[in-house]
C-alpha cells in the first residue's frame, strides 16, 4: 500500500513533526518509534507515562431507534441485538462498566476481540460504546449492523482521535488536564469536559500498566496530545513498544495469536464467556466451548520463555522432547522488561502446564524454551478495593 493510499488518523502530523518512523499498520500510516526508540520507550512507559495514538481502532456508538423511557430495558434491548454474536454478558453491565468480549463465527471461532461499554449517563442509556480493531472493524461494523437491523443505528466514531496514556504516572499526567479521572477504576468510564467540548475516558489499556483510554473529537485531539506531552513525565511511544508491552503483558493480538480458527478456549479467553452465557449456551459456538471444558481440547495458547539463544518470531516451530513439531509461535520478540526473549504459541494441552521444556527452531536450530505462567510481567490495572 503507498503513502497516497494509507489513511491518516487526527495526530499523524503530530508524529511527523516528533521525527516519528512511519509504518503501514492496519491501513493507517502509523508511528512506529520515535528518536528514543523501541527499547527506550518500552521502558518509559513501564516507569512513567507513555502517550500512544491508537486512533486507527474502531469505536462506535451502537444506539436504539426506538426508547422506552426505562433506561434498564433500553439497556437490555440494545445488548440484546448484539449479544448474539458474542460471548459476553452486556446486559449484565452497570452503568459505566466496560468489558473486554470476543466477537465469534458460527463454529466459535473468534472474528474479534472488542470493548464494549455501557455509558453511566441517564440520557445514554439504549447505547453501547464500541472498540473493536483496526484491520477488521470494517466487517466487524457490517455484521454488528445487520444484527441490528431497523431496530438500532451503528454510528461509527473512528473518525476522532483515541489516544492511550500508560503507565505508573498516567494517572498524575491525566489528571492535571481532566481531574475526573482520578477517581475512575479499572475498566470504568466517564464522559468529561474538555476545549469546549467533552471526552469519553476509560480506564483500560493493553500494555498491563495503569493507564486511560481517551476518545476525543477530532479538532480537539493535537490540542490534548500537545497538553499531555507538555508534562515531562509523559512521552510518546510507538507500535513497536507498544507491541513489546503488550507481549510482555500476556494479551493476544489479533490476526497474530487469534483468529476465526481459534476458540476462546483455545486462546486461553475463557474468562470472556460470561457464566451467564456459558450456562445458557446463547453464544455462537457455545456446544463446541462446552466439549473443550469438558476435555475435548486439541490447543491451547501458552507463554514460553526462551532460555537460549535468539528471540523465537511469529511462525517458528515448536517442538517436544521428541523433536517432534507440536506447535508454533504466534508473538515473539525481547522483553525490555526481564531483559530475555518471550513468545506465545500454541500446544497441546498435555504441554501447556508451567514448567514443561519445549523447544523452538530458530534460524534451524533447536532452542530450548520453558512454559510459564501469564503475564510475563505483573498487570498492575486500578481496581477498585
Amino acid at each position: 500500500m503507498s503513502d497516497l493510499t494509507l489513511k491518516t488518523t487526527p495526530l499523524t502530523e503530530a508524529h511527523r513533526a516528533l521525527g516519528a518512523r512511519m509504518t503501514e499498520f492496519g491501513g493507517y500510516d502509523m508511528p512506529v518509534q520515535y528518536a528514543d526508540g523501541v527499547l527506550k520507550e518500552h521502558l518509559w512507559a513501564r516507569e512513567h507515562a507513555g502517550l500512544f495514538d491508537v486512533s486507527h481502532m474502531g469505536p462506535a456508538f451502537l444506539r436504539l431507534k426506538s426508547l422506552s423511557g426505562d433506561g434498564q430495558a433500553d439497556h437490555e434491548a440494545v445488548c440484546a441485538l448484539i449479544e448474539p454474536l458474542i460471548c459476553g454478558d452486556m446486559k449484565g453491565l452497570k452503568r459505566g462498566q466496560v468489558r473486554y468480549t470476543l466477537l465469534l463465527n458460527a463454529h466459535g471461532g473468534i472474528l474479534d476481540d472488542l470493548m464494549i461499554t455501557r455509558p453511566p449517563a441517564d440520557a445514554d442509556q439504549g447505547v453501547l460504546q464500541i472498540i473493536v480493531n483496526a484491520g477488521t472493524k470494517d466487517g466487524d461494523f457490517a455484521r454488528i449492523a445487520a444484527a441490528a437491523g431497523d431496530r438500532a443505528d451503528l454510528v461509527r466514531a473512528d473518525d476522532r482521535g483515541l489516544i492511550a496514556v500508560q503507565g505508573p504516572e498516567a494517572e498524575a499526567v491525566l489528571a492535571a488536564i481532566i481531574p475526573e479521572v482520578a477517581d475512575l477504576s479499572f475498566m470504568t468510564v466517564i464522559r468529561a469536559p474538555f476545549d469546549g467540548g467533552e471526552v469519553i475516558v476509560s480506564r483500560s489499556g493493553y500494555t498491563g500498566e495503569d493507564g486511560y483510554e481517551i476518545l476525543v473529537e477530532a479538532a480537539s485531539a493535537r490540542r490534548l496530545w500537545d497538553r499531555l506531552l507538555e508534562d515531562p513525565r509523559a512521552r510518546p511511544i510507538g507500535l513497536g513498544a507498544r507491541d513489546s508491552l503488550r507481549l510482555e503483558a500476556g494479551l493476544p493480538l489479533y490476526g497474530h495469536d487469534l483468529d476465526e480458527t481459534v476458540s476462546p478456549i483455545e486462546g486461553d479467553l475463557g474468562f470472556a464467556v460470561s457464566k451467564r452465557r456459558r450456562l445458557a449456551e446463547d453464544f455462537p459456538g457455545a456446544a463446541r466451548a462446552r466439549a473443550e471444558l469438558a476435555g475435548r481440547l486439541e490447543r491451547r495458547r501458552v507463554g514460553l520463555r526462551v532460555l537460549e539463544g535468539a528471540p523465537a518470531r511469529e511462525g517458528a516451530e515448536i517442538v517436544g522432547p521428541d523433536g517432534a513439531v507440536v506447535g508454533r509461535v504466534t508473538s515473539g520478540g525481547f522483553s525490555p522488561s526481564l531483559g530475555a526473549p518471550i513468545a506465545m504459541g500454541y500446544v497441546p494441552p498435555a504441554l501447556a502446564q508451567p514448567g514443561a521444556m519445549l523447544g523452538v527452531i530458530v534460524r534451524g536450530k533447536r532452542q530450548a524454551v520453558e512454559v510459564v505462567a501469564m503475564p510475563f510481567v505483573p498487570h498492575r490495572y486500578r481496581r477498585k478495593a
